[in-house]
């Protein structure tokens, strides 16, 4: 995510500009941060690189958080994620080809941190495949009453939607957890610009290579243990 510390960062376009080269194809950003101006440059900026493109919805106030689900259906993004009002949600995005993935668990407060039990987390995700959404965005590393893989086990086994885990990924160990546990996709912003993925380096392209490679090492094990020969790897829901 052109992220940290769940806002847009203000200078994503020169930050996109500097990593076009990486192949990253699926790219988001979150509904604050920067303006809408930002937001329509950016995407369309996006869309020139031939990106999977994400909204991550974390305002805390319901009409704010409609505001940004309205904004995404003006973008055209392809997915968006995160916000709680799911029913209200998707009722805006009828009609359109966006994918929605709400937070399950009960996110709170900003940066969000999250709330829940696995069985919480488990029921939320059924719900959310019950109403018809795309999958569900968990927040497993920001948990303050379960462990984070034992979230993301719950959620797989409750949902066979696409299960992304964002927020506080910080070092490739954990992408290698999560594809074992079953997690779809993870999102990555804050770490990379702090540094902390390689913190003998300062470029954030630097910072990114690691995580594509284990992104790609974990997607080409979970295809050989399904018996399925490897294809294009894709690098997951991260920049």
């Amino acid at each position: 995510m052109l992220t940290r510390d769940d806002r847009t960062v203000t200078d994503c376009l020169e930050v996109l500009e500097s990593v076009r080269d990486l192949g990253i194809t699926h790219i988001g950003f979150k509904d604050i941060g920067v303006d809408r101006d930002t937001l329509f440059r950016l995407h369309d900026a996006l869309r020139g690189l031939g990106a999977t493109t994400y909204l991550e919805v974390v305002s805390t106030g319901r009409e704010q958080a409609l505001a940004s689900v309205r904004t995404a259906v003006e973008l055209g993004v392809d997915r968006l994620m995160g916000g709680t009002w799911t029913e209200e949600t998707l009722g805006l995005l009828h009609g359109t080809a966006i994918g929605y993935l709400p937070f399950v668990g009960r996110p709170v407060g900003h940066p969000t941190r999250l709330a829940g039990t696995p069985t919480d987390v488990a029921a939320d995700c059924r719900r959310a495949e019950a109403a018809g959404c795309a999958g569900v965005d968990l927040l497993a590393y920001r948990a303050t009453d379960a462990g984070p893989l034992d979230l993301v086990r719950a959620a797989r086994a409750a949902t066979s939607g696409r299960l992304v885990v964002a927020g506080s990924i910080s070092g490739t160990g954990q992408i290698r957890d999560l594809a074992e546990a079953g997690a779809d996709a993870f999102t990555i912003g804050s770490a990379a610009f702090a540094g902390s993925l390689r913190p003998d380096t300062g470029a954030l392209t630097s910072q990114l290579e690691p995580v594509i490679a284990a992104a790609g090492a974990a997607e080409r094990e979970n295809l050989a243990s399904a018996g399925r020969r490897p294809g294009p790897v894709s690098t997951g829901e991260k920049g």
